[in-house]
């Protein structure tokens, strides 16, 4: 369990380590100076977004302890780990950006001789305590010692899967900067660093790091981390740009009309990191499927394919009912459809979007047929929206 502080007044500040530190003083003042701060909380962009399950408690709790559905929501084998080494990485990418997925929402960006590491996760579960919740399905790819210095780690909002405890305290240990949203700053202070090194953001604020322009950007989400949830820290997606390339990290989203704007403004991307994993009919405005991630990214390229289109958050933890290999399935599918390039790496794999892309589908060896098929038209002289549900995923199209 967590370590326990205890302080010398006040029985309201006694909470797990893990939760972090609410803001207070002159960092809870600039909070409530932001414009997206309104009656006492974060607001997300084009209004409210429902931030518990809907539907009934009855349906939802069904879904989860469903026999079938509970053993396709992990993969039927091991996951293939490409076992990333300081060969790997300590050559300089031949086309100045390189991007290694380790697995969730974690991505080392190696950017015009800048090295970005986004949403770190190390730690064995995405909770606060070790003994409970969502475990890994698969090993970090290396040893976050092995990364090799970093110069900015950039969180996208303070959930348990994209804000780590250990994670944190590790890279707390380094010299490297960190670039968060608002208020996310008091969580990292309280787990020992140093507020000189945090560049604490509003949407549309900048900070520079080197030669590279972080921007904080909209996203449509929530926080928390303790028991009570007060909505006093931001959540961000993030454009990272330098002298030749721009990248984009969607953090976790709902889709909304502003990835057109953040395009126009920031883009068009020569890769964008979307989260197309998590999602659910209980909560539709929080999280993307594969398809609305898509058009996120011909959104953010200005409304067609371009780009290269990273999937993130999946495969890694087990965090909503849909089977395992749906979003990397739905995903396949889906940026066919539009003629979009994406890369669909093994967990430690880095590629260059200007290179050859990995491609294969290395899900499927893994998984059973998905019980929820994507309905895609078949090429010419089949039918229009064909239900592909005795799709055999280890088998051939």
């Amino acid at each position: 369990m967590a370590a326990f502080r205890l302080p010398s007044s006040g029985l309201s500040a006694l909470r797990p380590v893990a939760f972090g530190a609410d803001p207070t003083g002159e960092r809870m003042a600039r909070i409530r100076r932001s414009p997206h701060f309104r009656d006492g909380v974060f607001q997300n962009p084009g209004g409210t977004a429902r931030i518990r399950p809907s539907g009934s408690t009855r349906d939802l709790a069904k879904t989860y302890i469903d026999k079938e559905s509970r053993s396709r929501r992990a993969p039927q084998g091991t996951i293939p780990v490409h076992s990333t080494t300081l060969a790997d990485l300590s050559r300089p990418p031949a086309t100045g950006l390189r991007l290694t997925w380790m697995g969730h929402s974690s991505v080392l960006a190696e950017i015009d001789g800048h090295r970005v590491l986004f949403d770190p996760v190390w730690g064995e579960r995405c909770s606060p305590f070790p003994f409970a919740g969502p475990r890994r399905l698969h090993p970090a790819p290396l040893p976050l010692a092995a990364l090799g210095p970093v110069d900015v780690v950039v969180i996208s909002h303070d959930h348990y899967d994209h804000l780590d405890l250990p994670t944190i305290k590790a890279l707390a240990g380094t010299d490297t900067l960190f670039a968060v949203p608002l208020g996310v700053g008091a969580h990292l202070e309280r787990w020992g660093v140093s507020a000189d090194r945090l560049r604490e953001l509003d949407w549309h604020e900048a900070t520079k790091v080197g030669g590279l322009t972080l921007t904080a950007t909209p996203a449509r989400h929530f926080c928390g981390r303790g028991l009570r949830n007060t909505q006093h820290t931001l959540w961000a997606s993030w454009v990272a740009a330098g002298e030749e390339h721009r990248i984009y990290h969607s953090g976790d989203t709902g889709y909304f009309e502003g990835f057109q704007d953040i395009g126009a403004d920031h883009g068009p991307f020569d890769a964008t990191m979307i989260q197309v994993g998590a999602y659910s009919d209980f909560w539709p405005d929080i999280h993307m499927t594969p398809e609305e991630g898509v058009r996120a990214h011909l959104d953010l390229q200005g409304g067609g394919p371009g780009g290269v289109l990273l999937p993130i958050h999946w495969g890694t933890f087990n965090l909503a009912p849909h089977a395992w290999a749906e979003p990397g399935e739905w995903m396949k599918d889906a940026a066919e459809e539009a003629g979009q390039a994406v890369a669909f790496p093994r967990p430690g794999e880095p590629f260059e979007p200007a290179g050859e892309l990995p491609g294969e589908a290395w899900w499927r060896a893994l998984s059973g047929p998905l019980a929820r098929p994507w309905h895609r038209p078949r090429v010419a002289g089949g039918a229009a929206g064909t239900n592909r549900g005795d799709l055999d995923l280890a088998g051939e199209r």
